[in-house]
């Protein structure tokens, strides 16, 4: 699932493709810019911000992205199969004389002016893994709104930005408390302690393949996934359920004995 750590390592894997090199193929697959062609310009750089990226070329362009639950670009030397998936799930493609970038199932692809960036990324707050990361910033941020949710707190992009749901659920299981608690009610010192354990997080994987919160080589995650399944701390089974208004798929994971607050009932 795509989240700062992996949308770094993206963006990285992008920029080490196209930077500095001329497009010779452009195809981008989505009505609105289906007759926009930007062969023949160089890419200046490939920048994450939060979940984001950021494809800046010559002219002033750039393409913005966000891959959020299943979207992913894929990076191929010329002549080599595409294997992201079927056809018709590709958004973009943008191409040199030895690479190719295929974007599947990209749910946000729109081209801007680069002095226009703010207005899609703007909005967010600090970056865990960015040159903007300020933690006094990103904390007061979360406590704006005392009585919303410590999950969907962690989720808004406009307090903190790169946490999806599997850092989210991560988090709260080392905070030893419930997705569902009020941000307000976060002791004092754990709420401190928000901040830079988040960015600890991001920092020990992004540049790892497989992400790891445990430290463990047997188990990754403490509860993310492991629904049904024993806690890594007292072998209680981890639940599992929706957080939020329905609007969006939102798994959250928690161990009912290592975490303490509110929750939904079981069965719910």
């Amino acid at each position: 699932m795509p989240e700062g750590d992996t949308v770094r390592q993206a963006a990285k894997r992008l920029h080490s493709a196209l930077a500095g090199t001329v497009l010779t193929r452009s195809d981008l697959r989505v009505p609105r810019f289906a007759t926009a062609d930007l062969t023949g310009r160089i890419v200046l750089d490939v920048t994450p911000r939060g979940k984001h990226l950021l494809t800046r070329v010559e002219g002033g362009l750039t393409l913005h992205s966000h891959l959020r639950m299943d979207g992913s670009w894929r990076v191929y030397a010329n002549g080599q199969r595409w294997s992201g998936g079927p056809a018709h799930q590709i958004r973009a493609i943008l191409g040199n004389a030895d690479r190719t970038a295929v974007g599947y199932r990209l749910p946000v692809l729109e081209l801007l002016r680069t002095t226009d960036e703010d207005h899609v990324v703007g909005h967010l707050g600090p970056d865990l893994l960015g040159p903007d990361w300020d933690p006094s910033l990103a904390l007061a941020n979360l406590l704006r709104d005392p009585a919303l949710p410590l999950g969907e707190a962690l989720l808004d992009q406009r307090n903190l930005a790169g946490i999806g749901n599997v850092y989210k659920s991560e988090l709260c299981f080392l905070l030893g408390v419930t997705p569902w608690l009020p941000i307000g009610e976060l002791p004092a010192e754990r709420a401190a302690q928000l901040p830079g354990l988040a960015r600890k997080l991001l920092e020990h994987n992004r540049d790892r393949p497989v992400r790891s919160t445990t430290g463990r080589r047997d188990q990754n995650l403490f509860v993310y996934g492991r629904a049904a399944r024993p806690c890594l701390r007292c072998r209680t089974a981890v639940r599992r359920a929706d957080q939020g208004d329905g609007s969006r798929d939102r798994p959250t994971y928690w161990c009912p004995t290592c975490q303490h607050g509110p929750a939904p009932a079981p069965g719910s």
